[in-house]
């Protein structure tokens, strides 16, 4: 088990519009208070838990700020971006509630079957061409990390949802109908080594899932 490479998932820290319910995709949507105090509270947990190698987060403003908010709160290394880690992107829909968004436009729901994972907002991607973008992003950081090595990846709530749908072998409408992950949770995913280097359709261990240990409910 040692040898494994493991990969921490982790979900940027609470908007404005995480709060209002409203679909941010690309946008360039700060932090909100609450969503800074997450971030810090899970890089001290981070920091205490795993031994981290490497560190990769969307590019996103939402995102950028939780992994600088991570280090600073004693996860390192420092972080690489990358836009393979972005949220989906909903082109011209950015901004609307979730009921306005499906309540108008139903075909981008990914619980309708086959025409919600084809159909593209415009100017925005299908959640087919997320799913081809998020795996590609997941095959080169297991190709990029080495055996025993720990990776974290701070991104978005349709990232991991697309990844844990791939993980147990299961279509996207399911994958995001079955799925939660909270601000600033975290899922932690085992590869051995020959599964990593193995074909793309290698799966990983889901240790834990939308799991927050640093949340102080007494």
């Amino acid at each position: 088990m040692s040898d494994d490479v493991t990969a921490v998932l982790v979900r940027h820290g609470e908007t404005a519009w995480n709060r209002q319910d409203r679909v941010q995709g690309w946008a360039p949507v700060e932090l909100s208070d609450r969503g800074r105090e997450q971030s810090r509270e899970l890089g001290a947990h981070l920091a205490s838990a795993y031994s981290i190698d490497r560190v990769v987060a969307s590019d996103l403003r939402r995102a950028r700020e939780t992994a600088v908010l991570l280090r600073e709160s004693g996860v390192a290394p420092a972080p690489t971006y990358t836009p393979r880690w972005r949220e989906r992107d909903v082109g011209v829909y950015q901004g609307l509630s979730r009921e306005e968004l499906f309540g108008r436009h139903p075909e981008f729901r990914a619980t309708t079957g086959v025409m919600g994972v084809r159909s593209r907002p415009a100017g925005g991607e299908s959640l087919l061409d997320l799913r081809e973008r998020v795996l590609a992003a997941w095959e080169d950081l297991l190709a990029e990390t080495n055996s025993g090595e720990t990776a974290l990846v701070v991104t978005h709530g349709g990232p991991i949802y697309t990844l844990l749908g791939y993980f147990a072998g299961t279509d996207l409408p399911s994958a995001f109908l079955e799925h939660t992950q909270d601000n600033c949770a975290l899922t932690e995913v085992r590869v051995r080594p020959d599964q990593a280097r193995a074909s793309s359709d290698a799966r990983a261990t889901v240790v834990c899932e939308n799991e927050v240990p640093w949340r102080d409910d007494s």
